[in-house]
């Protein structure tokens, strides 16, 4: 009989006590510290104890049930040998009571009766550490133990104790990469007016996988849908994980389209991959895939790039379902400075956009998630994602499965207002005026003057330093958005201003008017934009305040 077999502690002691029923011994019992099972240390003396494991050769003299605790009864055989660490052998129990520590141990009422006559205890040490003990007792067999059965008794438990510590390694490793992974994924995603999201993600029994996903609201009510998958288990892949999510975040905030987020992260992933130690280069990123797609709810457009990553489907209001047709790309890590490819598409108000890492579908008809999929008509995001789970995945899954379904909304129109701006100082008033009454058919007067600063110096930024086109662009929704776009692909940034200079403070007041405020680039021109607050806390620049924050900023 094997032992070791696996890497599960419960399954190791079995093994052990399996290996020695009925050849060795008639009674075996395997006794864990509690910690073990955990995948930690034992706490010494202070150990609560667990019967693990138990034979014998008629299933009926088992002292305590499987995988319940224990008490040793005080100076019993099993506290000795776990206290000095050394085996003990008493081959004719009949004559002697010492053994019982004073009393019967628990369940073993009527020993001699039952015919236990000899007994050896063994404690299951490894690296120095007693992971527990191991109780043989002979009874049907009539010979009781000698020398050479103590020898063979320590031989085994010690081979097995390496077994069992290695087996605790495992559990500790796979403890702490599943709650590592558990934390670097997002508890929640953000509410967001563009979509309705839900989400599931099934691990393997492996745990402490490398599939993630994210929501990441961006600037104009767009909002960015990411999946991704990190191939292998353990902490490894769980911290590589964790570090792709960080730089899809970081790379996000400067408001990058999809193909250039992905040729970044891209670059990262190689960059470190060839910096690495020959330790760290063992388990590379390079395999690691990633989806990274932007919705705009004002024009319903979706743009979608994707590394070595399965393409979304889309599912509309009446349950026809379509792959979107994303161009391939290398997995991250493997395109060696190969350009990606984006895609863009027009969604209806009410799609459903499903994103998913390979797990959902591998070793399965490629045909299942569009047929599951065409039966979901009128379902909502969660419904959606429970009969995506229940009809493909039966059982224990594979491999790590992240699973994404959103629901697109678009912008009422009413709620989208914007002007072209000829690029004449001059008309940056009636411009602007014409803003404000938009503000005031919206109700938003209460920031009107706040919203008035912010665009005057945003559309004379434009009109000064940028080129033509130039348009202007209110947002209402959640917050104010105000956007001016231009033809340039210069932007201006917030600088320090000295107290002779004429200019250059008035970006600083936007970022003092506004919640956040940022640029992103097109293919021709820019955006700058800012979003404002509706509840009336934005600040107004009174005189007083005005000084205050210029102070921070003189010689």
């Amino acid at each position: 009989m094997a032992i070791g077999t696996t890497l599960d502690v419960g399954r190791t002691a079995e093994e052990l006590a399996e290996a020695m029923v009925p050849g060795f011994a008639d009674l075996v019992t395997v006794d864990l510290a509690a910690s073990v099972l955990r995948g930690e240390e034992p706490a010494g003396r202070e150990e609560t104890w667990c019967r693990v494991a138990s034979r014998d050769i008629h299933g009926n003299r088992v002292p305590a049930p499987s995988g319940g605790p224990i008490t040793f009864a005080p100076g019993s055989p099993q506290l000795r040998s776990l206290a000095t660490g050394q085996a003990l052998m008493k081959s004719e129990l009949l004559t002697t009571t010492w053994w019982r520590g004073g009393r019967e141990p628990e369940g073993a009422q009527g020993t001699a009766d039952e015919g236990l006559h000899s007994l050896i205890t063994v404690p299951l040490t490894a690296r120095g550490v007693v992971l527990g003990v191991v109780g043989l007792w002979r009874s049907e067999n009539p010979q009781a133990f000698e020398e050479d059965d103590l020898a063979l008794a320590e031989e085994m438990s010690t081979r097995a104790a390496v077994c069992i510590e290695n087996a605790r390694r495992y559990v500790r490793e796979h403890t702490t990469a599943t709650t590592l992974q558990r934390s670097l994924l997002p508890r929640d995603v953000p509410d967001h007016t563009a979509v309705e999201v839900a989400h599931r993600y099934r691990p393997t029994g492996e745990g402490g996988g490398g599939d993630w996903f994210d929501v990441i609201p961006l600037s104009g009510t767009r909002v960015a849908l990411v999946v991704g998958d990190v191939v292998g288990h353990g902490l490894y892949a769980t911290a590589t994980m964790g570090r792709l999510r960080t730089a899809v975040h970081n790379f996000s905030v400067l408001d990058l389209p999809p193909d250039e987020l992905l040729s970044r992260l891209d670059e990262l992933v190689d960059r470190n991959d060839t910096r690495g130690t020959v330790e760290e280069t063992i388990g590379h990123v390079s395999g690691a895939t990633c989806l990274y797609s932007i919705y705009d709810p004002t024009t319903g457009t979706c743009i979608v790039a994707r590394a070595g990553h399965p393409p979304p489907v889309v599912v509309d209001d009446e349950g026809v379902v379509r792959s979107l047709e994303v161009p391939a790309s290398p997995s991250l890590g493997m395109g060696r400075g190969l350009p990606f490819e984006a895609a863009e598409f027009q969604l209806p108000e009410g799609s459903r956009l499903v994103l998913y890492t390979d797990g959902l579908v591998r070793d399965r008809d490629p045909d299942l998630l569009h047929t599951t999929l065409a039966c979901t008509a009128g379902l909502t995001p969660e419904e959606t994602c429970t009969r995506i789970l229940e009809t493909m995945v039966v059982g224990e899954p594979q491999d790590d499965i992240a699973l994404l379904v959103a629901r697109t909304n678009r912008l009422d129109p009413a709620q989208t207002a914007q002007w072209r701006v000829p690029a004449d100082p001059a008309a940056v008033a009636s411009v602007r005026s014409e803003c404000l009454r938009q503000l005031e058919q919206w109700g938003l007067g209460e920031i009107s003057y706040a919203t008035e600063l912010i665009l005057s110096e945003l559309i004379t930024n434009a009109v000064r330093y940028g080129a033509e086109p130039i348009r202007v662009r209110m947002l209402y929704d959640r917050t104010l958005i105000c956007e001016v776009f231009d033809a340039s692909s210069t932007a201006p940034h917030l600088r320090r201003a000295a107290t002779t200079d004429e200019g250059g403070r008035g970006l600083f007041l936007v970022a003092q008017l506004t919640e956040r405020w940022g640029t992103r680039y097109f293919a021709r021109g820019k955006v700058i934009w800012a979003e404002q607050p509706l509840n009336g806390e934005a600040m107004e620049p009174n005189a007083d305040a005005t000084e205050a924050l210029l102070e921070q900023w003189g010689d």
